[in-house]
Parts: C-alpha cells; sequence; structure tokens
C-alpha cells in the first residue's frame, strides 16, 4: 500500500513553524512527515536552516500517529556517524511505536564543508557512507563499539537510549552507480522525483521503503506559483552535479541567476492549481515503483496545499 507524506521544508520555515507544519499535515490526514537536514538554504530567500533533530523532538511532542522520516543526512563529515548514531536513536525513542526512517546520502558540499574538511569527490564520498552505516548499525546494537577505519575512529562508545527497533537506513542514489551502492549500503531507497535508478537498486538487490519527493506550489493562479517557486526555489532547475558541489548560497544565487521563470514552469515542479495534476504526479511516481510519495510547498502558504490535499488530491489514495 502506497502511503502519502507531506515535506517539512527546513531550508524555508523556523523550526516552530515546521512543528506547527507537522501538526496540520498530521490532522489533514497526511501518512507520514519527511523533514530535510540542512545547514545553510539552497539560496537566501528561502531564509532558514533549523537543526533538524532538534526540530523532530518538537514534532514527536506535537503529533500522535505520523509516521516520520529524516530526508536526507550525511553523517560522513558535518555529523559525525557515531553522533548521528545518537541523534537519529533518540529522536526514534521519541516516536516510540510509529515508524522513524533514517534517510542517508552522500551530501552536498553546500552543508557539509562548514567544518573545513576537504569535500571529498563522490567515489570516496560513498566509501565513507558504507564505513558510516556500519558505525551506526553497530552502535544501534547496544553493544559498545570501538571502530578503526579508514574513515572514522570510535572509541569505547554505547548508546544507552535506543528505540525498541532499529530504523531502516533509507539510502539516497541518483545515477546507476550511486543506486548499486545504495543497494548493498541500505535498507531502502530515498529520491527527489521519479528516479529511473530506482530500477538498477531493485535490479541490484535492493530491498525495502522506497521514498519520493515531489516539489509543488500551490497558488490560485499557475503564473502566481511559478513567480513564487522561481523566488524560492530556483536551485530545482540546476543541471548536473552542481547541487552536490556549490558551497555557499551566494553561489547558488549566482548560478540559479541563469534560471528563467519559463524555467521553472517546464520543469519538474507542480505549478498548475488543478488538484489532477498532484494526483497523476503521485501516481506516475507509484507507478515508477516508489512506496511513500510525499510533497513539497513551496513559499510561505503552507495551508494552501495542506487544503489542496485534505479535499481533494488525499481522498484519491485512501
Amino acid at each position: 500500500m502506497t502511503e502519502i507524506g507531506y515535506t517539512l521544508s527546513s531550508e524555508e520555515h523556523s523550526p516552530t513553524d515546521l512543528v506547527e507544519h507537522a501538526r496540520r499535515a498530521e490532522a489533514a490526514g497526511f501518512d507520514f512527515l519527511s523533514i530535510s537536514d540542512h545547514f545553510h538554504p539552497w539560496v537566501s530567500a528561502q531564509g532558514e536552516a533549523p537543526f533538524v533533530w532538534s526540530t523532530l523532538g518538537g514534532v514527536a511532542a506535537a503529533t500522535d500517529e505520523v509516521d516520520v522520516g529524516v530526508g536526507v543526512s550525511a553523517p560522513i563529515q558535518r555529523l559525525h556517524p557515531a553522533i548521528y548514531a545518537q541523534a537519529a536513536a533518540t529522536v526514534a525513542a521519541m516516536f516510540e511505536d510509529r515508524a522513524f526512517f533514517a534517510g542517508v546520502g552522500t551530501g552536498e558540499n553546500l552543508n557539509e564543508h562548514v567544518l573545513g574538511d576537504r569535500w571529498p569527490e563522490h567515489a570516496v564520498r560513498t566509501e565513507m557512507l558504507d564505513e558510516a552505516v556500519d558505525v551506526i548499525r553497530r552502535l544501534w546494537t547496544g553493544e559498545e563499539v570501538s571502530h578503526y577505519g579508514e574513515h572514522y575512529t570510535v572509541e569505547n562508545a554505547k548508546l544507552f537510549t535506543l528505540p525498541e527497533e532499529p530504523p531502516p537506513i533509507c539510502v539516497s542514489a541518483y545515477g546507476e552507480r550511486a543506486a548499486r551502492a545504495a543497494a548493498d549500503i541500505g535498507d531502502g531507497f530515498w529520491s527527489v522525483g521519479p528516479q529511473d535508478a530506482i530500477d538498477v537498486w531493485e535490479a541490484h538487490g535492493g530491498e525495502g521503503p522506497r521514498f519520493c519527493q515531489l516539489q509543488a506550489c500551490v497558488a490560485e493562479t499557475h503564473s502566481e506559483a511559478v513567480a513564487t517557486a522561481h523566488e524560492k526555489w530556483p536551485n530545482s532547475a540546476l543541471p548536473g552535479e552542481l547541487s552536490s558541489e556549490l558551497a555557499t548560497p551566494a553561489l547558488f544565487e549566482q548560478a540559479t541567476g541563469m534560471v528563467s521563470k519559463a524555467d521553472i514552469a517546464e520543469g519538474s515542479i507542480i505549478t498548475d492549481p488543478d488538484p489532477q495534476a498532484h494526483i497523476d504526479s503521485i501516481q506516475t511516481a507509484i507507478d515508477a515503483g516508489y512506496d511513500h510519495v510525499y510533497s513539497m510547498q513551496i513559499g510561505d502558504d503552507q495551508g494552501a496545499l495542506l487544503e489542496l490535499y485534505e479535499e481533494e488530491v488525499l481522498p484519491s489514495f485512501s
């Protein structure tokens, strides 16, 4: 059965607002929530970047039944895998009998270089993620762990606060090589927009929950939605590996200066106010093999998407 979710966008909203959005999304009938983990927003117009693990404590207290996942963290530089293991275990314990999904990936330079570490090429980051996930899983057993690896050292570490069951580690991947690695490393798959890489992941033995985020801007008119998305989320139209390589919001702003409103209108963001456009996009993701499909509302007016989905979209998938 496919579950339909809602994005808590850490790049655009304060922690207090994110907690309120979570409460409203649960009341609207969403099956799960996903929250992003960023140190910086992509561009300054987005305006926020609270610490995800603190925000999730508020979400756990403000909601009752909705499942939650982090999509995604990179436990390879900014967060040492031992610290990630403790943070995720604590949050999973706070959600008690609800599902908590630990989304991980190789990250973006934008967020991960802030401690002054060299930003490695993707192949090295994949090796780091593989080792990091091994450390995390070992710590989640509750046993004392000492680890002397190529990338990480852990000495006499033992987690005393753990959930009843360790959360599935869902690995983000774009492209065939990353999808093969995700199948080897993780317990599930995480993506933005339907990606053909899921077929490679499945062919390589990937199993577990499959997450797909859709980006939308619900407004009264198509043109208003395009204008808002162009202002707040122009980074969606950047090609290739720019999203993982640019180091600061200022550099993203320089790069997105080449993005036009026409690029946004013709891109992957759903800007059509017709609920059928959202229903069709979700169904496309389901047909591609995803069983957790969640939507992100770009801009300040989160109520526009929440109301549209509660009244028109979610009933189509109940």
